[in-house]
């Protein structure tokens, strides 16, 4: 079975990657048809490996110039929405970068999307703007079936809990996509290193027993700050965010591997993300950036093969 896909907001690739997994688990071959994306270092990572028409700029792409598709994918800024709350559906999404993934779903009607954002979204405005994107999507003919889920349960050694939205055209599916809890092994092997002192839970996953009793976090200082923060390399990292690429990389996560403290390196934020050693290129700062933007692609690979399975 052959796919095709449009890519969204696309990073460096983290749906593309975790689509190619899940074809190899269901024999379905996903193809994309093109990509979305604006950051000139994401895009250098992307194109790296993949050789996809770039569409630039998701406010500006006029949907007729998409080829045909079947599954659009993409993890979307969360922006206000100036008017949320109206119950005004597709209207109330105007100025939104979601605005511009409807646009193209309401061009092309595929029969299925997966879109992906912050935890956030969920109490945003109240839940209002929420309750619009699902109504918006509603309006387009799409039942949508959504899940928070947390990247711990996928694989990687990382606590980061995204939602993510699935959607059918023409009715409700015969069989759900999101499972009750994520799967039985939380854990797993992530890669081995090729550095020196890499933190263990980065390469033999998680071993701390309980709700990951063996992460402890001290306090550097009284402060509560992210860049002040020191975790057992034993444990679960917290979630990893873009490294703090304005501030010299003071957010990134701190190990403390005897005699030392480190921070996490960027080969260790690709084992966190479920990418191959080396995905990304660039300064150490943009590929924390890039990162910290992107899917876990494990997660990504278990919705879509549950969803073509």
């Amino acid at each position: 079975m052959t796919v095709k896909y449009f890519s969204m907001f696309s990073g460096i690739g983290g749906f593309e990657l975790g689509l190619e997994s899940a074809g190899q688990r269901t024999n379905t071959n996903f193809e994309c048809v093109g990509y979305s994306e604006i950051d000139k270092h994401a895009i250098q990572t992307y194109e790296r490996h993949y050789d996809h028409d770039q569409f630039g700029d998701a406010t500006i792409i006029n949907p007729a110039t998409v080829p045909d598709f079947d599954l659009l994918v993409g993890g979307f800024p969360c922006q206000a929405f100036s008017i949320a709350g109206k119950r005004k559906g597709f209207a109330d999404t105007r100025g939104t970068l979601f605005f511009d993934i409807a646009r193209i779903l309401n061009h092309h009607k595929p029969k299925h999307f997966i879109l992906e954002n912050v935890k956030g979204l969920l109490s945003h405005a109240g839940g209002a703007t929420f309750r619009t994107i699902i109504t918006t999507l509603d309006e387009l003919g799409y039942c949508v079936e959504w899940a928070l889920l947390n990247s711990k349960n996928y694989g990687v050694p990382q606590n980061r809990e995204r939602v993510y939205l699935v959607g059918h055209f023409g009715g409700p599916p015969e069989r759900e996509v999101f499972f009750p809890v994520g799967p039985s092994d939380p854990h797993s092997t992530v890669g081995q290193s090729t550095e020196t002192a890499v933190a263990r839970t980065l390469t033999a996953g998680g071993n701390s027993g309980g709700n990951h009793s063996g992460m402890t976090i001290l306090e550097l200082t009284g402060a509560r700050s992210q860049s002040q923060r020191l975790y057992d390399p034993e444990g679960l990292s917290p979630t990893i965010s873009t490294g703090g690429a304005s501030t010299g990389g003071s957010e990134v996560p701190k190990i403390h591997v005897p005699p030392r403290i480190r921070r996490l390196t960027p080969t260790e934020f690709e084992r966190l993300q479920g990418f191959p050693d080396g995905w990304t290129i660039g300064s150490d700062t943009q590929r924390y950036k890039q990162l910290g933007n992107a899917v876990t692609t494990n997660v990504v690979r278990d919705v879509a093969e549950r969803l073509y399975q």
